[in-house]
């Protein structure tokens, strides 16, 4: 089976390619990259040493994928990845369309082509944010927590934002460029009978990751914390109490292997949560105590700046995943956090090479 991967030098789309060699299925690993992010082009000499074809393009231009040979399985992992894109001066809103959208529907189109199956790796921010930041919380050991008891929209509940959750806007610009991508994807699938499945993800995390908020938050804390650079607690009163999911991509790969084999007339949900759910949830109060005992003391500032699209709790149900699929994630958290920072040990400028 050949399997493309876009954005296969970053951290997901790494991680990903050699998880899948790594599972001796006797998969045939290729993918794409512009590497415009910082620090991208260190995992190419890696993967092209596990013998993965490796072709500089950017699916933003559709011209760019006529050099890729055909595969069986496209997995999207090409993305800009943070909730403030397009309005944080950083990059433009026609810049993280053509990214998350314009790079989706050409993949589309390849798949139409070469008749291939299409995985995308969506996000948990195409939930509306509304009834989010509007829920009744409660804090305990330094983290925010839904009150049990309280009123909640449908699709939420203690255990996590589910697929029935509303995906109403605002959902942020980023958030919407995945939600209509999932939405093109699953309508090309449908239309030119090919495959699909649209995996919603939690906050990905691992050794490698680079330390930029963006492109998540544990390890962006870890490697700050680690090399002694600023950090501070954004709204919330500046208590660091609000709470996120975190999952390691690799957990993805048994899933994977389950949505190739299944047939293409399967009833099963093309949409389903995949994250580290509430057992896999922290504060960041909670990283930085975690992060003390690790690395020793290191100041971090309260702030009482408060941000547009920022929510207190964000854990994602992977209830139907488990039903549907027998899935769940494999790697705990405390694990995630370790693996980071013995990473982090072994590098001295991460945060420099990361923001450059």
């Amino acid at each position: 089976m050949k399997i493309l991967i876009t954005g296969i030098c970053g951290f997901a789309g790494s991680t990903l390619a050699k998880a899948l060699l790594e599972a001796n299925e006797g998969y045939e690993v290729f993918g794409i990259d512009n590497f415009i992010r910082s620090g991208t082009w260190l995992n190419k000499p890696v993967l092209e040493a596990l013998g993965v074809k490796i072709f500089y393009g950017d699916i933003r231009q559709a011209s760019d994928l006529e050099i890729l040979p055909k595969a069986d399985w496209v997995i999207d992992a090409a993305a800009n990845p943070s909730v403030l894109a397009g309005f944080d001066g950083k990059t433009s809103s026609s810049q993280l369309i053509q990214h998350n959208l314009i790079g989706t529907i050409n993949l589309l189109e390849y798949c139409k082509q070469h008749q291939a199956g299409f995985v995308l790796l969506s996000t948990s921010r195409v939930y509306s944010i509304p009834g989010l930041a509007e829920l009744e919380m409660t804090v305990k050991n330094k983290a925010y927590f839904p009150q049990e008891g309280a009123a909640m929209p449908a699709g939420l509940s203690i255990k996590g934002v589910a697929e029935n959750y509303s995906t109403q806007a605002p959902v942020s610009l980023y958030g919407c460029t995945k939600l209509v991508s999932e939405q093109l994807a699953i309508e090309y699938g449908l239309s030119f009978d090919f495959p699909v499945w649209v995996n919603r993800c939690g906050v990905m995390a691992g050794a490698g990751q680079f330390g930029h908020p963006g492109q998540g938050i544990f390890a962006y804390w870890i490697h700050s914390f680690k090399e002694k650079k600023p950090l501070k607690y954004i709204g919330f009163g500046g208590t660091g109490y609000q709470v996120r999911d975190c999952l390691h991509p690799r957990d993805l790969v048994s899933l994977l292997k389950a949505q190739f084999a299944e047939p293409l007339q399967s009833t099963k949900p093309r949409i389903s949560n995949i994250s580290g759910c509430t057992e896999n949830s922290m504060s960041l109060a909670q990283l930085t105590d975690w992060c003390t005992g690790r690395f020793g003391e290191h100041e971090v500032i309260a702030t009482n700046t408060e941000r547009k699209f920022d929510i207190p709790w964000m854990v994602l149900d992977s209830s139907q995943a488990k039903e549907v699929w027998g899935w769940s994630p494999e790697t705990p958290i405390e694990a995630v956090l370790e693996d980071i920072a013995a990473f982090a040990e072994t590098q001295d400028k991460w945060c420099e090479l990361s923001a450059s």
